[in-house]
């Protein structure tokens, strides 16, 4: 009975589950409030799914979303482009430290620090001298910005586990650097970039700070979500607080099934 007391994996296992649960409760209690059928947010009537049906005909709330997706996919187009040739740079032709830690830099600051970056920049170059205001592309820039971090960081684990030999083999055969990228390395690493691109998606679809910042006039989803919070936690905002969580989850899910070696 002592044994199994100091048995290790048990303090593990109780420890794992402690933290999951820490984690994991608050989102399930917000998951079950979103089908209360009360107006009160934390007083159980009855269940009922009349939240999420007053959630679709909210013409704010899907304005707002269909700009977000918008914003998402362009910029998760661009920052896939961009970090998956980084990720190639990085991996293939340098093995610089310092030039690492600058490329994971805008992930790693706090969001607030890099949303006044940003916003100073656009002040003092695109509005200051070009006469651009702020909208749906600072946005888009802004989150391109962050997102080729996540993108070079999860496509470089995938190249970490490349066979160079068959690239090494296509260029012996006579193809050249571009045939070969387009028919050998592309395709052994796409699981890899289309994984990149559905994080990146997620984190744009998800991100405030760095909107709230440098969106100008334009309303994004998670700002519509704050400016509806500040009057008071309702089962209209936990029923949206639902869907962006299950969304959430299956593309991260989806991203670490076509992605197995990333850490």
């Amino acid at each position: 009975m002592r044994a199994r007391l100091l048995d290790p994996g048990r303090w593990l296992g109780a420890h794992l589950g402690l933290v999951l649960l820490f984690l994991y409760l608050p989102i399930a209690v917000l998951i079950v409030l979103s089908f209360n059928e009360s107006g009160l947010p934390t007083a159980w009537t009855g269940f009922s799914t009349r939240w999420y049906e007053s959630v679709v005909v909210n013409e704010k709330i899907l304005g707002a979303a269909a700009i977000t997706i918008v914003i998402a996919a362009v910029s998760t187009l661009i920052a896939t482009a961009i970090g998956t040739l980084l990720a190639l740079g990085l991996e293939r032709l340098t093995n610089n430290a310092l030039l690492d830690g600058l490329v994971f830099v805008p992930g790693i600051i706090p969001d607030i620090v890099l949303a006044i970056a940003l916003l100073s920049f656009y002040n003092l170059v695109f509005t200051g001298l070009l006469g651009l205001k702020l909208g749906l592309w600072s946005v888009i820039v802004a989150h391109v910005v962050f997102n080729i971090t996540f993108v070079t960081a999860i496509v470089r684990t995938r190249l970490r586990h490349f066979d160079i030999s068959i690239e090494e083999a296509s260029l012996d055969l006579g193809a050249n650097e571009v045939t070969t990228f387009r028919k050998i390395t592309l395709p052994v690493i796409l699981p890899g970039v289309i994984a990149a691109a559905l994080v990146a998606f997620t984190l744009s679809v998800d991100e405030f700070v760095v909107a709230f910042f440098t969106a100008g006039t334009t309303i994004t989803f998670p700002i519509q979500v704050y400016s509806m919070i500040r009057f008071g936690v309702t089962p209209e905002i936990n029923a949206i607080a639902t869907v962006v969580v299950v969304v959430s989850f299956v593309l991260v899910l989806a991203s670490q099934r076509l992605n197995p070696e990333q850490v």
